[in-house]
């Protein structure tokens, strides 16, 4: 049901029982226990205040035009039942793009938030770059070329566009979707920030960018007092670790938090059991065969479950890697089926231990690569807290102070 109109003015406006308050501190009572660990908001990065749900919804499955070709979608009625579930289980954070489902994502979620009253409890997350605006002439045969990129243009007509579907007047957070390698950062920075200052955008986030662009925009960015990155969004997981090499350093060192799109694995975290019976299934829905290194991570996987029993999803373990991996971290959930988002609000329940933190982070062996496989990583994330780099032990001892 919609929220009761809020007054505006004095005459019309008397609280509930005004006069029943025993003292001062009464106007200041304890919230209420949550219902869900959902419901336990996070301040988002140290450079942003906005208490968000520690899990992001990611409505790539709300609608149903790309049915087939990527999944199932949802329709409009089976996407509202979905973001109710989230909300009321205390979800707040939802993200989506300007070309989720040819731009009925939007649609579907502006249309929800205008019935449900509740556009301004909502931290709404949305994206620019990518090609999203179907409905214009240069999707059928018109010039559509204006219609991607990060460059101004674009920018500000994506922007324009998304308020319209999502039905709102702001956009909580904003992301560049992707780099493209044609605009400059500085226009990038500067258009960004002008729309912060029009009050249409909140917060800037950057997805699937390498790490040194995010350095030298945000470097801009406190070098000229505009707006910063605060949030990075990319492919990681128990089984796709590239990002902790220059990533994840790259946004501590900015106080960035990191939202992973792929902290669930698409479903190939399976014990290994399932994952070869499957892969002889040779259907669509069995996917590739699995590979050693799926089979190392799902045997780990297991042991870990095993261990914590109540029948607990492999998925949800790294789920609970992820979070325990990095402090400012929203892994985006998804999907179409409520059972699924109740598994994964579970997942919040989970706190593993050192032990099965360095049984999961070392059954695939991973590749640091130049230069850390020579010189090491930082000691302050390291347990022991000691470098590893010879040139520097050989000098001395150090007790670095631990940051994990």
């Amino acid at each position: 049901m919609p929220r009761t109109q809020l007054h505006t003015s004095a005459k019309d406006y008397t609280p509930s029982a005004p006069n029943e308050r025993k003292g001062f501190f009464e106007l200041f009572g304890p919230a209420p226990e949550p219902q869900t660990e959902l419901a336990r908001y996070r301040i988002l990065a140290p450079k942003a205040g906005v208490r968000v749900s520690p899990l992001c919804l990611g409505a790539m499955s709300l609608g149903d035009q790309w049915t087939g070709w990527m999944g199932s979608g949802l329709d409009a009625t089976g996407s509202e039942k979905l973001l109710d579930a989230f909300y009321e289980a205390g979800g707040n954070f939802i993200d989506t793009s300007c070309n989720y489902q040819d731009e009925q994502s939007e649609m579907i979620i502006g249309e929800w938030m205008e019935k449900r009253g509740n556009r301004d409890e909502i931290v709404l997350a949305t994206k620019y770059t990518t090609y999203g605006l179907n409905r214009k002439e240069g999707r059928q045969n018109g010039i559509g070329i204006n219609y991607a990129g990060n460059h101004r243009k674009n920018l500000f007509l994506t922007v324009e566009d998304s308020l319209k579907k999502l039905r709102t007047s702001y956009i909580d957070l904003l992301y560049v979707h992707w780099w493209d390698y044609s605009t400059t950062i500085e226009e990038i920075m500067l258009s960004l920030n002008d729309l912060v200052k029009a009050g249409k955008v909140m917060y800037l986030g950057v997805s699937d960018a390498p790490a040194w662009i995010v350095a030298q925009a945000n470097q801009y960015a406190r070098d000229h007092a505009l707006q910063p990155f605060v949030i990075y969004q990319g492919n990681w997981s128990l089984a796709l670790r590239d990002m902790e090499r220059d990533i994840l350093p790259m946004a501590r060192a900015f106080g960035m938090a990191i939202a992973p799109w792929g902290a669930l694995g698409g479903g190939r975290f399976k014990e290994p059991e399932e994952l070869k019976a499957r892969a002889k299934e040779k259907t669509l829905r069995a996917g590739l065969e699995p590979t050693e290194n799926e089979l190392k991570v799902g045997q780990a996987l297991k042991e870990v479950a095993h261990e914590i029993g109540g029948g607990v999803a492999l998925a949800n373990v790294a789920l609970a890697w992820c979070r325990q991996m990095y402090p400012d971290c929203y892994p985006l959930i998804g999907g179409t089926k409520l059972q699924h988002l109740k598994s994964n609000i579970e997942a919040l329940n989970i706190k593993l231990s050192p032990q099965q933190m360095e049984k999961l982070s070392n059954a695939v062996p991973f590749d640091w690569g130049f230069p850390y496989d020579m010189f090491g990583t930082d000691p302050h994330y390291l347990p022991e807290g000691k470098p590893k780099n010879p040139a520097l032990s050989s000098a001395g001892h150090i007790k670095f102070v631990n940051y994990a």
